[in-house]
């Protein structure tokens, strides 16, 4: 197949890692793949100007971001600038691909014959940040909807009456996140995100983990995100904060925690949590995305409303409490259910559903 994913401007975010994996696997097994995205935002003029000022000189009109499609060897086709693509910038294809509200709009403005129009959905895409009528608009475009998690299908169907929604779970590199079993930390350690989207809910973090640390005076942290602190938060200096740590270093923090909280207010799969589980280490999730239906109270975990602390806080306390053989079979449960998805059999469940949007 000829398959053209339409991006937003690319960058380290998990929803980009996850489409480079499946464009990466597709491309490997003989399919004809293109990404295009347009290039970042301009700076606006009063922040360039500010930069300029600070000796910082002036920013280029076209940023280069790294991003999770760097040195996989694909075919990345980058607009002049930022801007909608038309079709003279793609050729026809058989399938191309939406993976965000924008570029479901772009996509519906293609002429039909030019290639089955397919919709990747990672997340419900309704904040108020967005604009919400477009973004829930998109929703009822007439595409071929493919969706990472069964709680995304429901909703499709639901409150968009699209009940023919394929639900392909994203997975985990078994090779990359692993762990032989292993023993509690000698000192309770938990490990955490470090995301300043207000979705991501750092803050509920932050106040689970105070009140958590007065409770365990010895508690280590450990956090690592894909950007250096901005000065939105006040990080305390017991945490062991790491930026953008290679994809091999992951495992080794996973695997260095007794317990990974979630604290998202908002999140289609949460690729973390599965990480973590696949490194044996027990999980405390908000009732979000994938965790919402694998994580099991007291077997692998243990789940709390969304921006409930004292809740988070009394979960984390049971596991960093628990003996050490009780721990060891919580954390081979956790093992167990990472062990059942793997990104092998999420590709092949993609592939296939994409040749059915063209069928």
């Amino acid at each position: 197949m000829k398959i053209i994913f339409l991006l937003p401007p690319v960058n380290f975010s998990g929803g980009i890692r996850v489409i480079s994996i499946y464009a990466q696997w597709l491309a490997q097994h003989g399919h004809e793949v293109l990404l295009l995205s347009p290039p970042p935002k301009p700076v606006p003029f009063r922040r360039a100007l500010k930069s300029w000022m600070r000796g910082r000189g002036w920013p280029q009109k076209m940023r280069v971001v790294p991003s999770h499609i760097d040195g996989k060897g694909l075919n990345h086709l980058v607009l002049d600038c930022h801007r909608p693509p038309n079709i003279n910038d793609i050729p026809r294809a058989d399938v191309i691909v939406a993976t965000w509200w924008e570029t479901a709009e772009w996509l519906n403005s293609f002429p039909d014959n030019w290639g089955s129009k397919t919709y990747f959905i990672q997340g419900y895409e309704v904040f108020d940040y967005l604009p919400r009528n477009r973004c829930e608009a998109t929703y009822r475009f007439p595409f071929k909807k493919i969706v990472v998690a069964q709680w995304l299908a429901d909703l499709m169907r639901e409150k968009y009456g699209d009940p023919n929604v394929e639900v392909v779970v994203n997975g985990v590199d078994h090779e990359l996140f692993y762990s032989p079993i292993r023993e509690k930390q000698c000192r309770p350690t938990m490990g955490v995100l470090y995301h300043e989207a207000h979705l991501k809910g750092f803050d509920v973090a932050l106040s689970t983990i105070s009140r958590l640390k007065a409770r365990i005076p010895d508690l280590g942290v450990i956090a690592f995100g894909s950007r250096a602190p901005s000065g939105v938060y006040d990080i305390p200096d017991y945490f062991d904060l790491h930026i953008a740590p290679a994809q091999e270093r992951l495992r080794e923090l996973y695997s260095s925690c007794d317990v990974w909280l979630t604290t998202s207010r908002s999140e289609g799969f949460n690729l973390m949590a599965v990480e973590a589980m696949a490194c044996r280490t027990p999980v405390v999730s908000s009732r979000t995305g994938w965790p919402y239906g694998a994580v099991v109270d007291g077997k692998n975990g243990y789940l709390f409303d969304i921006d409930d602390v004292l809740a988070a806080e009394d979960a984390l306390y049971k596991i960093l409490n628990l003996p050490n053989q009780s721990w060891k079979t919580m954390s081979d449960s956790a093992f167990s259910t990472a062990s059942e998805i793997s990104w092998e059999s999420s590709c092949l469940k993609f592939e296939s559903a994409l040749k059915k949007a063209v069928a």
